[in-house]
């Protein structure tokens, strides 16, 4: 049997379908399992998610190749350098998650600040005895200087949110640029990453991982922060050396962190299951229905457009 699309999973709203009725024919099978493999010699375009590494062996595997379509704005886990020489097409969904992923970064951070986690389960143990004048408090945000690592549409997307808070927004990004960010509710200095991290009472992630930016936050960079400062990423997990932030947590200078993305996903660092002051999310960062679907379509008209015969 024959397959044109292979896709490691169905997505959500009916493009894929579409697409597979467009191009026949279409194929679902999981990443790496007997069928998937089997299917590559055959594929003309891949579906995968981006817990899924392709690699140049499978390129090898796919010579009718023309495109790789991935269900996310990363393409880390993408052989980019060796499709481009090959010229196959790398299609991903920028731009449609952008107000999705910021919304879930505010979220990370208003439940941390405000002990949210906390305080539910402390209702739902049965234990509550009441309001109290110390109980769960945490640090206010008003007037505090909210660092945000990536410049972009999803950075300055969070910047909006963080401003409504009263926040003092503060960028970094990757290119080494000076000046100013208009992010839509105001203007915002765009500073070094020492001079940023030293005033950071909240630091949001917002940057690709790269080469560049791979382990950006070391153990020198977190003990930059201020004490009690919260880390939100809703990024890529290997941007943060995951067991220093842990060991800082667990020493109190850092105040909290929530993520959304774990280095090796969906791997978790069992140090996260017990560390203090964590919000711990399952990747939701583009989870509703709307921002799906509209990736489904993007993506899709992406390889429909890769794999028509005019390319």
């Amino acid at each position: 049997m024959t397959t044109r699309i292979l896709s490691t999973s169905p997505l959500v709203g009916p493009a894929l379908a579409e697409l597979g009725a467009r191009f026949k024919d279409l194929r679902l099978a999981a990443f790496r399992s007997p069928e998937w493999n089997a299917a590559l010699r055959s594929a003309e375009a891949l579906v995968v998610m981006l817990s899924e590494p392709v690699t140049e062996a499978d390129l090898d595997a796919a010579p009718k190749l023309k495109a790789i379509g991935t269900y996310s704005v990363g393409v880390n886990h993408l052989p980019v350098k060796a499709c481009q020489a090959r010229g196959i097409a790398v299609v991903n969904t920028p731009g449609v998650l952008t107000n999705a992923t910021a919304d879930i970064a505010l979220a990370l951070l208003l439940a941390l600040t405000r002990r949210v986690a906390e305080g539910e389960a402390l209702v739902r143990s049965g234990a509550w005895k009441g309001w109290a004048p110390d109980q769960l408090l945490g640090p206010g945000l008003a007037s505090k200087a909210c660092g945000i690592l990536g410049s972009g549409p999803i950075g300055q997307a969070f910047a909006r949110r963080a401003s409504a808070l009263g926040m003092t927004p503060l960028f970094w990004d990757r290119e080494g640029r000076g000046g100013e960010v208009d992010f839509g509710a105001g203007r915002a200095a765009r500073l070094p990453l020492a001079d940023l991290l030293s005033r950071s009472a909240a630091l949001s992630l917002h940057c690709p991982l790269t080469d560049q930016t791979r382990g950006l936050l070391d153990r020198a960079a977190l003990q930059s922060l201020p004490a009690g400062a919260v880390i939100i990423n809703t990024a890529r997990g290997g941007l943060m050396d995951e067991d220093a932030a842990i060991d800082l947590l667990e020493t109190g200078h850092l105040g909290g962190v929530g993520l959304d993305v774990y280095d090796g996903e969906p791997r978790v660092n069992p140090r996260w299951l017990k560390a203090p002051r964590t919000v711990l999310l399952p990747h939701l960062g583009s989870a509703t229905v709307e921002t799906r679907e509209a990736m489904a379509r993007l993506l899709c008209e992406g390889l429909a457009t890769a794999m028509s015969p005019t390319r």
